[in-house]
């Protein structure tokens, strides 16, 4: 997993000079880039594909494509980070489509993270979080991306938007028609059991 590697957080013009002194091959200003997303995009990817070792391969294949792909990134089109989201998504297609998705990195329980529950309130948090997981994870493509971006990671509809390349009220929508069909196929698995 990663670890922050910079506290310093650059917005505004800074960010700005640090994208125009990317974009000129300047791998210091794409290093510091790096330090300032790596977590968020790990996260991201992680919870989208479940498994350590696969998000830490597509974590890299997203940098590696952002650092190829900087030169084209317009700073008025799509805030950054937003950028490296599309990236990580299409990378996270991409790698569903080579490979069927494996039950079993729903197994994983390494991304539930808390501070010294009981045993048993570890073991249902554990259960509900899978079950919350599993439930996400049936819906599709947008409406994940949607839930995960802006329950997860936080991002404004704005941003998600932008990301996303749809309209903020599309986005709404979605997360609409997400968060019912949640609630349909979480309320259809407790009747089942």
């Amino acid at each position: 997993m990663y670890t922050q590697r910079n506290d310093e957080i650059v917005t505004g013009t800074g960010l700005e000079l640090l994208i125009e002194r990317a974009k000129s091959d300047d791998t210091d200003a794409f290093g510091k880039l790096y330090d300032m997303y790596v977590d968020r995009i790990y996260r991201h990817v992680y919870y989208r594909v479940g498994n350590a070792a696969d998000s830490e391969d597509l974590t890299q294949e997203v940098f590696m494509k952002a650092w190829q792909a900087i030169g084209r990134y317009r700073i008025t089109d799509t805030p950054f980070l937003a950028w490296l989201m599309r990236i990580s998504h299409n990378l996270i297609v991409d790698s569903y489509r080579k490979k069927k998705r494996d039950e079993s990195y729903l197994d994983d329980d390494s991304w539930i993270i808390d501070s010294a529950p009981t045993p048993e309130e570890a073991a249902e948090l554990g259960y509900d979080r899978r079950r919350l997981r599993r439930a996400i994870l049936r819906l599709h493509g947008d409406q994940q991306q949607v839930l995960i971006m802006h329950f997860i990671e936080g991002f404004t509809y704005t941003e998600i938007a932008s990301s996303l390349g749809k309209k903020e009220g599309a986005v709404r929508v979605i997360q609409h028609r997400a968060l019912t069909r949640l609630r349909q196929i979480l309320e259809k698995e407790k009747d089942v059991r």
